[in-house]
């Protein structure tokens, strides 16, 4: 039985992966993103006009540096950050090695796109929740009421996923298969160990780029363009292998029950009175919402601020903006308080 099973967890000999390395590369681009998600935050809090903008599209940020990584390690290294990392390659079915042209696309894509789509399908998803455990219906269209539709069927089709995952990982374990994960074998590959040869390779073709005395402008602009984003993406994967384990550490520690307290009151800095709000037919009365100037009809807080509007103006105002509108300080929809007072 132990024989049989000895490929499993074996580190030594063969191509062929073991279980366990595969999972552990797949954790390592999960930990890094809620790491750098938080550290934008912490950017964020401390200077909301110049790094609120990064908080605000930290999706479309992040993608943008996944892609140039990605591409980085997929044209030089036949795998993502992650394999190379833990000293793995791509094979494609059926041809020689290395990864070229649809191949190569595919594996961008699948790595760097999906995940991006299916951020932004959570996170709609998420908002959708929130709107129903706040009560709020905003007005809405046919075109999203379909949108609503199709949200409302995104939880049954991410556990249909989740269960073809699990089988083929199954499958994998038990030798079936050559691929552990879905995404793999849509891209048409799979994954094996890196040999001596290939890193001997991967080192020589570092020394053949260049650019020759015969070459247009229109080739030696290519060839800077590429160096340019070469130089990028290995300045980035560079940093990332420095501080992939901090930032694992820093994405568990900010994880933890533990910081529950970094959603109360205290996490941020108090803002300066609204004294700049105050004007002729609201001043002195406390009454009348920042964002429409009338009187605030059905009172919300919000606890990053402190500021009081109407519950409708800054639900919506946060929902799109995800910020306090006085202060710039990140806020999310769970931030927002309701305020009751004992005669209603």
């Amino acid at each position: 039985m132990a024989e049989a099973g000895a490929h499993l967890t074996s580190s030594t000999g063969g191509e062929q992966p073991s279980i366990f390395e595969l999972l552990a590369q797949e954790s390592l681009m999960e930990a890094v993103k809620p790491a750098l998600r938080h550290a934008v935050k912490v950017l964020a809090e401390s200077n909301p006009s110049c790094f609120g903008f990064l908080w605000r599209r930290f999706d479309e940020f992040y993608l943008l540096l996944d892609v140039l990584l990605q591409n980085h390690f997929l044209s030089n290294c036949s795998a993502s950050f992650s394999e190379n990392f833990y000293g793995l390659k791509r094979l494609a079915k059926g041809k020689g090695p290395g990864l070229h042209g649809k191949t190569r696309w595919r594996s961008l894509l699948l790595l760097c796109l999906l995940p991006y789509l299916r951020a932004k399908l959570e996170a709609t998803f998420a908002r959708q929740r929130e709107e129903e455990d706040f009560s709020i219906r905003l007005a809405q269209s046919r075109v999203q009421k379909l949108y609503r539709a199709a949200v409302a069927v995104y939880p049954y089709v991410n556990s249909a996923w989740r269960a073809w995952i699990f089988c083929q990982q199954l499958l994998f374990v038990f030798g079936t298969v050559r691929t552990h994960h879905p995404l793999l074998w849509l891209a048409g590959v799979r994954l094996a160990r890196l040999t001596e040869r290939d890193i001997r390779d991967m080192e020589a073709n570092k020394s053949k780029t260049g650019i020759m005395a015969g070459d247009s402008t229109v080739q030696r602009l290519r060839w800077l363009t590429s160096q340019v984003a070469r130089g990028l993406a290995v300045s980035l994967s560079t940093s990332l292998s420095l501080g992939v384990f901090f930032l694992q550490f820093l994405e568990w520690w900010y994880s933890s029950d533990n910081q529950a307290a970094a959603n109360s009151l205290t996490s941020l800095p108090a803002p300066p009175p609204p004294l700049h709000l105050h004007t002729e037919d609201s001043a002195g009365d406390g009454m009348h919402c920042p964002l429409c100037r009338k009187l605030r009809v059905n009172a919300a807080a919000l606890s990053t601020s402190g500021f009081v509007f109407c519950y409708r103006c800054i639900f919506a105002f946060v929902k799109a903006n995800r910020r306090c509108p006085i202060s710039g300080y990140p806020t999310e929809l769970q931030h927002l308080i309701k305020i009751y007072s004992p005669d209603s």
